[in-house]
C-alpha cells in the first residue's frame, strides 16, 4: 500500500506536468491497488473468523465477495477514463512526453511487476484467490505502464497517441476486472473439480473398494479453507445396509484426512443408475 501511494503521486505528479490523460489514468490504476488491498485485507479478517450458528460452514467466501469488490472497483475506474480518452480524441489534444514521464514509468513498471509476482506466488502458496487477484491487478498496473512507455516513445509522431493509450488502458482494466469477477463469481456459484483433484479421489476410492464405485455427480463448494463435496458411487444391490454404511464411512475419511474435504456421499444401485440416466 505505501508503494502503490508513492507510486500514484509521483505518475499523477508526471501526467499533470505532461497533460497526459494516459499517465494520470494510469495513476489512479495504481492508487486502486491501494483500495483493493484495503478491501482485501478486510475480506481475509472476515474470512479467518469461525463457523457460527448463523454461518455454519465459517466465513471463507468473504474473501471471494472482496475479489469482487476488487472488480468492481477496477471497472468503475476503467470506465471513466474510457471516456476521458475518448473526449481528448473527439477534442484532437494533443501531449508531448519528456524525460519524466519516461523515468516515472519505467519506475512503476519495475515496481508493480515486483508486486505483482510476490502477490500472486503469497497468494498460490496459503491458496488465496483474492491475494492472487490482488497480484493480477498489480500485473496489470505494470503491464498499462508498458504500453505508456511505448507510447511515450511514439508520441512525437502522433497527435492521438495519448487517447488512444487511455483507451487501451482502460480495457486493459475492463478485461482485469472481468477475470478477477468471473473466477470469484464461479467458486460462488459452484464449481466441478478439476482433473486433478478428482484422480486423487477415485485412487482413494480404488483403495478403499477394489471394484468399480462408479463415482460420478461431483460438486465442490469452498468456503476459503473449508471445502464441502458432493458425489454419487454406485454399489451391488446386494450389499447389506451395513458394510454398505462401513465404506462409504472408511471413504469419507479418507478424503478428509488427505484432501481436507468434507465429503456428503450419496449412494446408487446399478438399476436406479441406469434408470436415472434413462430418464435424464
Amino acid at each position: 500500500m505505501f508503494a502503490n501511494i508513492i507510486l500514484f503521486g509521483l505518475k499523477y505528479w508526471a501526467g499533470v506536468v505532461t497533460g497526459s490523460v494516459a499517465l494520470i489514468a494510469d495513476a489512479w490504476h495504481t492508487v486502486s491497488d491501494s483500495i483493493s488491498s484495503v478491501v482485501l485485507l478486510v475480506g481475509l479478517a472476515v474470512a479467518k473468523k469461525p463457523a457460527d450458528k448463523e454461518h455454519p460452514f465459517g466465513h471463507g467466501r468473504a474473501e471471494l465477495i472482496s475479489s469482487i469488490i476488487i472488480g468492481f472497483i477496477l471497472a468503475l475506474i476503467g470506465f471513466n477514463f474510457f471516456r476521458e480518452s475518448v473526449l481528448r480524441l473527439m477534442k484532437h489534444q494533443e501531449v508531448f512526453f519528456g524525460t519524466i514521464a519516461i523515468v516515472v514509468t519505467a519506475i512503476s513498471i519495475v515496481v508493480k511487476e515486483a508486486m505483482a509476482r510476490f502477490a500472486i506466488w503469497a497468494g498460490k502458496k496459503e491458496g488465496i484467490r483474492s491475494t492472487i487477484a490482488d497480484g493480477w491487478h498489480h500485473r496489470s498496473d505494470a503491464l498499462s505502464s508498458v504500453i505508456i512507455l511505448i507510447g511515450i516513445f511514439l508520441g512525437k509522431f502522433f497527435w492521438w497517441i495519448d487517447g488512444v493509450l487511455g483507451l487501451l488502458v482502460s480495457l486493459l482494466i475492463f478485461y482485469t476486472a472481468y477475470v478477477i469477477i468471473k473466477d470469484a463469481a464461479d467458486s460462488l456459484l459452484g464449481e466441478i473439480p478439476d482433473r486433478k483433484l478428482l484422480k486423487k479421489i477415485e485412487n482413494i476410492a480404488r483403495e478403499v473398494y477394489p471394484h468399480n464405485l462408479g463415482l460420478h455427480h461431483f460438486h465442490i463448494h469452498r468456503y476459503g479453507e473449508h471445502t464441502e463435496m458432493t458425489f454419487h458411487i454406485i454399489l451391488p444391490e446386494e450389499m447389506e445396509l451395513k458394510e454398505a454404511g462401513k465404506l462409504t464411512k472408511r471413504l469419507f475419511e479418507r478424503i478428509n484426512n488427505e484432501l481436507n474435504i468434507v465429503a456428503t456421499i450419496h449412494i446408487d444401485t446399478r438399476s436406479n443408475y441406469m434408470k436415472e440416466r434413462e430418464d435424464d
